[in-house]
């Protein structure tokens, strides 16, 4: 069994933004998290018990960056920022993640190109498969990332 750093050496997120609990597998295009739903999570709802499913596509964005920041890892590169712009077909079988349920969080890579990258994903729980999307992400470059900074400062 493979040991991976922890989560927060691999995103660019800080407590309490990061939200998933645990990379589990990795491969050059695929990546398997996990998620155990609990009262500490930002999300959630004490009155319902639960994390709302729309909550999802974080842990899937989430679930992508630790993908690219265990590849920056291996190349002693600190994460890089990155960006969800959308997704296609987020498709939700549940409203909820209750309490105590541990989510498998999926991810493969179906293309990339200059830094933006569409993600196949799932989120399972128990072997049954609750959410499917496509995420479509984007890495700028360091030194567009600076521009777009410094652009924001300035305005």
């Amino acid at each position: 069994m493979t040991e991976f750093p922890d989560l927060g050496l691999l995103l660019a997120h800080q407590a309490p933004m990061i939200l998933i609990h645990k990379l589990s597998h990795v491969t050059a295009l695929s990546v398997h998290c996990q998620v155990k739903i609990d009262s500490d999570n930002l999300f959630f709802d004490s009155q319902l018990g639960a994390v709302p499913s729309w909550v999802g596509i974080e842990f899937l964005a989430q679930t992508i960056a630790a993908w690219a920041g265990y590849h920056a890892y291996l190349e002693n590169r600190s994460p890089n920022v990155g960006f969800l712009l959308g997704s296609r077909c987020y498709s939700a079988d549940c409203d909820l993640f209750a309490k105590d349920a541990v989510l498998d969080l999926y991810a493969e890579q179906l293309m990339e190109n200059e830094g933006m990258a569409a993600f196949a994903c799932r989120i399972e729980c128990q072997g049954e498969t609750l959410i499917t999307a496509q995420l479509n992400v984007f890495v700028p470059p360091p030194e567009k990332l600076e521009k777009m900074l410094k652009g924001k400062n300035n305005a």
